[in-house]
């Protein structure tokens, strides 16, 4: 087994950003971990033949929570690839297939009344973006402890950032693919977007819980791996 960082470039705002969706490689069979933004399938697509994979050995796509950054080319991912397995949290698993009114959704529409002139604008066009979001069912609902992938990755409860948010832990190559759990900022583990988290706290104690697992490496999905000796 083992897990490869798919780096994705793109430019927001005249800003040039990354993203760092994982790949894992076990037994010939690939799972992805989270999609990017709306219209990035080509980006996945071309990251994973650059590795030298086929994307017709594609398995599952776990997803770690619902944020648009993360399950923003879900759907056409598995419109193109329909045999593939989806994989969430029994709590993001209602949003991500459109049972219940998404947590960020409802984030956004109440920050909206207290934005200025000048952020307004941007509020809007981020819950029109939400709103355009295609909801996919899910096919394997998980919860904390659960062992998934032939029992070599245990799913780690992580909520703060939302609710429902997963961690994916394997001991045999002591690696965390942390999600938005954390994030790599000058080699450091610390908590992704806080003025974003639904519940800080909550995303304090999640960040501490993947500390706790002592693995020697941790993909982060904003920052890139970050690794301990």
């Amino acid at each position: 087994m083992k897990i490869i960082e798919l780096p994705i470039e793109y430019e927001f705002n005249d800003q040039k950003n990354h993203i760092f969706p994982s790949l894992i490689i076990s037994n010939n069979e690939l799972t992805l971990v989270d999609t990017g933004y709306p219209n990035f399938l080509s980006l996945i697509e071309n990251k994973i033949n650059k590795n030298g994979y086929e994307i017709r050995d594609l398995k599952n796509i776990i997803i770690t929570h619902y944020d648009i950054d993360h399950i923003g080319s879900l759907n056409d991912l598995k419109v193109k690839y329909p045999w593939i397995n989806i994989i969430a949290s029994e709590i993001e698993s209602k949003y991500i297939s459109g049972l219940m009114k998404s947590e960020r959704l409802v984030q956004a529409e109440e920050l909206l009344g207290n934005m200025n002139s000048e952020e307004i604008e941007f509020g809007k066009w981020f819950i029109q973006q939400l709103n355009k979001l295609k909801h996919v069912s899910i096919d394997e609902k998980v919860q904390d402890g659960d062992w998934i992938l032939d029992n070599k990755c245990r799913i780690v409860a992580t909520p703060g950032h939302t609710s429902g948010h997963i961690s994916l832990y394997f001991p045999s190559i002591k690696s965390v693919i942390t999600g938005d759990a954390a994030v790599n900022e000058n080699h450091e583990l610390v908590i992704a977007n806080p003025q974003f988290c639904l519940n800080t706290e909550k995303a304090e104690r999640s960040l501490k819980k993947i500390k706790n697992l002592k693995a020697k490496t941790y993909y982060c999905y904003h920052g890139g791996k970050l690794k301990f000796i």
